[in-house]
């Protein structure tokens, strides 16, 4: 089979589209798959770490203000088209693949312009901008939640797959919970609340943690935060300024970037993050309660619908970017944590919206467009 993927800018669009390639490979190993993105995203980095070859085209995110600059992005992105149509040409798949956001309305167009089959991927709840213009286009779309269907009337056939992610649930004993929590420097057996905001880190989640770490108001639970790559030094050098040593806190543990995701996932008691359609396929994965706070400028505000999602089945609370204080996070972390049951139980709730078996899924609706 040969197979271009579209998925371009962030780790959201492009680790699924890798999921897929690998799966692809792993059933197909003779298949031909290269990767369409742009100059500028991480797919510079994770698609060739991956081992595919990328192509790139010059697309753009449009906004929808009128703005000089804003016409010379739509003259470009329309332009591109044309670059992924030679693209296509070139390769000659048998199938094009796209998972989301601004990339798949460019090459989507062109693939169907050389009536090639074309398929998307959409992780979030609710559907971003570029899968609704291609929902007509589309031969299939697959949706990461349930939700999703019902947002896009116009499309041909929408099968809910659920978003692939190597995270998930591990069989770990509560001895090996604790050895591994005293790996991490906890000497006591709290709660340990594990609180992320991704790569480069979420700006209000720092600053309120480093106000709850600052005041010892988390006496009763342990906190392991990954601050993000781009805001530790400055969360260091915060610290500093009012005489705290960040590596030798008696309830927290800070550190710039967790690579043992799958392993902190299953053993935290509680999650504080924002809700990208990533985050909330390993949260039911893993089957973790959690307290939300959706990142507020994303498209469509897609993460508070994501959020929803759990906590419509009891496994999530969700604080408000503009609601979130210190005081507040501190709270709804004591609330939740100081009764064990109720932790299970969300932990249980959470595990409903998981979707099994979802790169096979994903790798059948495939085949399936091509007969």
């Amino acid at each position: 089979m040969k197979v271009i993927i579209a998925a371009a800018g962030t780790g959201g669009h492009i680790n699924p589209g890798l999921a897929i390639a690998n799966e692809i490979k792993q059933k197909e190993p003779d298949s031909k798959i290269i990767f369409i993105g742009t100059g500028r995203g991480l797919e510079n980095d994770l698609v060739p770490r991956a081992g595919y070859e990328l192509k790139t085209i010059d697309a753009y995110g449009i906004n929808r203000n009128i703005s000089i600059d804003n016409l010379k992005r739509l003259y470009k992105t329309i332009k591109s088209i044309g670059e992924a149509k030679k693209i296509i040409e070139e390769f000659k798949p048998d199938i094009v693949v796209g998972t989301g956001g601004y990339i798949c309305v460019s090459v989507g167009t062109a693939a169907k312009k050389c009536n090639v089959p074309l398929v998307l991927h959409e992780s979030n709840a609710f559907p971003g901008m570029a899968v609704k213009v291609l929902s007509k286009k589309a031969d299939v779309i697959l949706t990461g939640f349930k939700e999703a269907k019902q947002r896009l009337p116009k499309a041909k056939k929408v099968v809910v797959t659920g978003t692939p992610t190597k995270v998930q649930k591990l069989q770990i004993t509560e001895e090996q919970k604790s050895e591994i929590k005293t790996k991490l420097g906890f000497k006591d057996k709290l709660p340990l609340v594990f609180a992320y905001g991704g790569s480069q880190g979420a700006k209000s989640i720092n600053e309120s943690l480093v106000k709850i770490i600052k005041e010892n108001k988390n006496k009763e639970y342990n906190i392991l935060w990954a601050t993000g790559n781009s805001g530790y030094e400055e969360i260091k050098d915060t610290f500093e300024k009012e005489g705290i040593n960040i590596d030798n806190m008696l309830h927290a543990k800070i550190v710039p970037y967790i690579y043992n995701m799958e392993e902190i996932l299953n053993t935290a008691d509680l999650l504080v993050c924002r809700s990208g359609a990533m985050t909330i396929t390993e949260v039911s994965n893993v089957g973790k309660p959690a307290i939300f706070i959706p990142f507020p400028f994303a498209t469509e505000n897609h993460q508070e619908y994501n959020a929803r999602v759990l906590e419509n089945v009891k496994a999530a609370k969700i604080i408000l970017d503009k609601d979130l204080t210190a005081e507040k996070l501190d709270l709804e972390i004591k609330n939740i944590v100081k009764n064990q049951k109720s932790l299970e139980q969300m932990g249980k709730n959470a595990e409903k919206v998981k979707v099994l078996n979802v790169q096979e899924k994903i790798y059948n609706e495939i085949k399936a467009v091509q007969k």
